[in-house]
């Protein structure tokens, strides 16, 4: 791996007190949450001692973050967003869900798209708001898609209200093209749907692939959109808790700006990304290296050791979507590869019912933690112990 990004080191690693490491006893291997296992870049590092030093962490500012989003906007994703309409918040479904509350009435249906990211579900539901789903639909090959016959479905229920779209999608880690987005954009223009959009993934999109931030796209529709978007998965700082609401219009701007004291992000977090966003580019690249390495890594892993789990390599993130239902393990696969196997993916069924038989494997790490997850999948198939003395072996 570039030097940059550390050795990942799994005696390190369990000195770490995050969700992701602090959740399982040490001999499970964790690659279930959305946490990288990477060092931190150094200019992220240097915002926040250099606060830190000073005594800086009062309540947050929105300072220079919408200078620094839109300066990083226009260099990778080829978009130029107002700086004024950029706006600190504390994390995507918190501000989706204020959003929400803002522009829907209770009780109102919310179109998304599973399998998909399983706070959709719940966040909604807290906020009384109904799941109404338009599934993505996959081909042969297990490359999922927009369905746009069932999106116009749902869209057309009763009492549907707004969609909200993940893009770059998690789990399946598909990058929608620009004629998509214009066709979901036609829709909702025509059900007179507001449309929220999940762009946390967007800084990790892969070799071959290119995203298209919906408010780019020259569309009416963009007039009642709001995209949500972060540092946190693209420079690994979710603990700072800051992300990024960018309004489509005025209106929407004013939406946000109303609801400033349910959406106050942590200081330490908007400088973290304002530096994220304009110093630690070089960080972001060799992290895009490795993980174009990574997901070729997890291919050939799996036709070696796992012949019968499905997988298409994700376009964007870090995260593998693993198709195991010929593996007969019931519908919640990753809970046998815990218990046999001592390695923890996310559970499929949480992304929705389509993901029944389906668990998905954290790649933002080294190879040989990769090589060691997989290897603990295949002993929990198998009933096998991992070779003694290696980082596959269960214990540790």
């Amino acid at each position: 791996m570039d030097a940059i990004l550390g050795t990942c080191s799994l005696g390190t690693l369990r000195q770490r007190k995050s969700f992701k490491w602090r959740t399982y006893p040490d001999d499970v291997l964790p690659a279930f949450v959305a946490e990288m296992d990477f060092d931190l870049a150094q200019p992220i590092k240097d915002a926040v001692i250099a606060a830190l030093a000073i005594g800086d962490c009062g309540y947050a500012h929105r300072g220079d973050l919408g200078e620094a989003f839109a300066a990083f906007a226009a260099k990778r994703l080829r978009w130029s967003p107002d700086p004024a309409m950029v706006f600190p918040i504390p994390d995507v479904m918190t501000g989706v869900a204020e959003v929400l509350l803002a522009t829907t009435p209770p009780g109102s249906g919310i179109v998304i798209n599973p399998p998909v990211y399983a706070p959709f579900f719940f966040r909604l539901a807290f906020i009384g708001r109904r799941v109404v789903t338009a599934p993505l639909r996959r081909d042969g090959g297990g490359r999922y898609d927009l369905d746009l016959e069932a999106l116009d479905q749902a869209l057309a229920a009763d009492g549907v209200s707004a969609y909200l779209l993940c893009s770059p999608h998690n789990p399946v880690g598909r990058v929608w093209s620009r004629e998509q987005l214009l066709s979901v954009a036609d829709l909702c223009r025509h059900h007179d749907v507001a449309l929220l959009v999940d762009e946390i993934h967007a800084p990790l999109v892969l070799a071959g692939a290119e995203h298209v931030p919906f408010l780019c796209l020259d569309h009416e529709i963009t007039e009642r959109a709001v995209t949500f978007t972060s540092a946190t998965k693209g420079w690994n700082i979710p603990g700072l808790k800051c992300g990024v609401a960018v309004a489509g219009s005025a209106q929407s701007a004013r939406i946000i700006q109303d609801r400033w004291d349910a959406l106050l992000a942590a200081h330490l977090g908007v400088l973290a990304s304002a530096a994220a966003f304009t110093q630690a580019l070089p960080w972001l690249d060799a992290v895009l290296g490795q993980l174009q390495e990574n997901r070729l890594i997890l291919a050939r892993l799996l036709a070696e050791h796992l012949p019968g789990v499905g997988y298409v390599p994700p376009e964007a993130s870090f995260l593998a979507w693993l198709d195991c239902r010929e593996l007969g393990l019931g519908d919640d696969p990753a809970a046998q590869f815990l218990a046999r196997g001592r390695v923890a993916l996310s559970p499929g069924p949480d992304f929705g019912t389509q993901g029944r038989g389906f668990a998905r494997l954290n790649i933002g790490t080294s190879p040989e933690l990769i090589t060691a997850a997989v290897r603990r999948i295949a002993s929990a198939v198998t009933g096998t112990a991992g070779t003694a003395g290696t980082a596959g072996t269960p214990g540790m």
